[in-house]
């Protein structure tokens, strides 16, 4: 199933980034993605929308458990899974692992779009928790 994952997350590169966006090729949210390629490889089936764009990490963990992502050990995450990353105090991004964990693909805002880069020390210090979609092994 990783392959599938992450095949479908890259149809959604170069996509702009638009705050709670949920259409690839239009736009598209680091939660936008994540949801549309579970819900696009009928993985999960939820929906989030009225979020702020720095979320309370209580509330990104709990619509994380209501979609029916499933929390894994880091040290387990691998392409296919979720990496949930903080890059100030508290977790506030999330993107897609691939290249068997070593890469991540993301709607950065930063950016201004769905990209996919490698998983360096900068990128990888910055994971404070790993999901796996439901039989998404």
């Amino acid at each position: 199933m990783a392959p599938d994952i992450i095949a479908c997350a890259r149809k959604c590169l170069g996509t702009a980034f638009h705050h709670q966006g949920r259409a690839p090729g239009v736009g598209l949210d680091c939660v936008g993605l994540v949801l549309w390629v579970g819900q696009a490889l009928g993985l999960i089936d939820y929906e989030i929308t009225n979020y702020p764009r720095l979320p309370q990490p209580e509330r990104l963990f709990a619509h994380a458990d209501a979609a029916g992502l499933r929390h894994i050990p880091m040290e387990r995450a691998t392409g296919g899974d979720i990496a949930c990353l903080a890059f100030m105090r508290d977790p506030q991004h999330v993107g897609l692992l691939s290249e068997g964990g070593r890469g991540m693909i993301h709607a950065c805002a930063r950016v201004g779009r769905v990209i996919e880069h490698r998983l360096d020390t900068h990128w990888r210090r910055r994971i404070v928790a790993c999901f796996r979609y439901p039989s998404g092994e």
